[in-house]
């Protein structure tokens, strides 16, 4: 590691924009990153659901010095999620670094002989806040931002990273080394970690389809004119029968945000990473890809003008409207986006739509123009950074 670990993402980090939007990388007209993640835990710790406060905090304090304390990834920004600003957090989340549930707090420890007459998917305020407060932390490689390892979501550990494009190899690539790293010898003691292992199950893990590998491969696809010709269903229903889940922009819980889909495998056991990915970058992914550029086609060539109205109105209000929704936003921007990459659109760069679908988001916006603002000032505040941006 280069240095003291970072504690916050500068101004300039924020502006920049996330690694995974640069808008490159194999088939990035349709496929807008990949993401491999992997679900461990350490030995000596029980499950989450288990777990007490202190134990939540010693697994916190071994995977911080163990994360910053040998050479993963260079330069490591830690921040202690329990602790950090509500922006910052979903800062994060915006950022695609940390999930929803860890911005919000794990699992809560479940008290043997406790009684509860509410369903445990509706805590109360009380519990809400205890959960908030509960110890997590998430460690994120720097300047780029392709890794990021939650302390304490769902599992002990959550690694991912992220590549934009279709770039599933890479991205396993550099995960199993970075796993290799932690789970190996570590500074002067040698001293490795031991992940909770089964020699029958594989990797154990607090969820059961991640038992086995631990992992989640996913993919982040824009298809608007899937949308336009009517053949999401189908390909909804497809994805269905191969045992994939299709999520919205931010992942589990969330829906569908200006026609972005995330397509991710549901089960583990039994499978192995290869087969895996071998499946998603083969069998799956190309033909959505397919089907995604030939509805593209059809649209340039039998609804030309439908297409030209749409992308060309959705241009026109970003460049003239005096209020924007965060859901407006993405809607028109994935409108314009459109526009580009079928070369409507000549005058907009497919790298400032992307930059504008993250700067555009709530607590991205604050942190761009440094001051806190109400749901109306940030309404006004957003077209006003869209018109800047857009301009002529």
């Amino acid at each position: 590691m280069s240095g003291e670990p970072a504690t916050s993402f500068s101004a300039a980090a924020v502006k920049r924009g996330a690694e995974w939007l640069r808008g490159l990388g194999s088939n990035a007209d349709v496929v807008v990153s990949s993401r491999v993640r992997l679900a461990r835990n350490i030995t000596g710790f029980p499950f989450l659901s288990k777990a007490s406060r202190q134990h939540r905090q010693g697994i916190v304090d071994v995977c911080r010095e163990r994360l910053l304390g040998s050479d993963i990834a260079g330069q490591m920004l830690w921040v202690d999620v329990h602790t950090a600003p509500t922006l910052d957090r979903t800062l994060m989340v915006e950022r695609h670094l940390i999930s929803k549930e860890h911005a919000r707090g794990g699992p809560l420890p479940q008290v043997a002989g406790a009684q509860t007459s509410k369903p445990a998917a509706e805590p109360d305020a009380e519990e809400r806040t205890t959960s908030a407060a509960l110890p997590r932390g998430v460690a994120i490689s720097l300047p780029d931002e392709t890794l990021s390892i939650m302390v304490n979501e769902e599992d002990h550990l959550r690694l991912q990273v992220l590549r934009s494009g279709l770039e599933l190899t890479s991205a396993l690539e550099h995960i199993n080394r970075v796993d290799d790293l932690i789970e190996g010898p570590c500074g002067k003691t040698g001293k490795k970690l031991e992940y909770a292992f089964s020699p029958r199950f594989g990797y154990l893990t607090a969820c059961p389809t991640n038992v086995g590998t631990g992992i989640r491969v996913s993919v982040m696809l824009h298809l608007p004119a899937l949308k336009l010709v009517g053949e999401m269903d189908k390909v909804r229903r497809a994805t269905k029968d191969m045992s994939l889940a299709v999520r919205g922009y931010y992942g589990e819980g969330s829906e569908a945000a200006g026609e972005f889909y995330q397509f991710s495998n549901q089960t583990t056991l039994g499978r192995t990473e290869a087969e895996i990915l071998r499946e998603f970058e083969q069998e799956i992914i190309p033909p959505v890809i397919k089907y995604e550029r030939e509805a593209r086609r059809k649209m340039l060539e039998s609804r030309r003008k439908l297409l030209e109205d749409k992308v060309f109105r959705a241009l026109g209000t970003l460049r003239h409207a005096r209020l924007l929704t965060p859901e407006e936003s993405i809607s028109l921007l994935s409108d314009v986006r459109l526009g580009i990459v079928t070369g409507l659109i000549r005058d907009v760069s497919e790298q400032a739509v992307n930059q504008l679908i993250l700067l555009t988001q709530p607590a991205h916006l604050q942190r761009v123009l440094v001051r806190e603002m109400d749901q109306g000032q940030r309404r006004e505040a957003r077209a006003e950074m869209v018109r800047e941006k857009l301009a002529i």
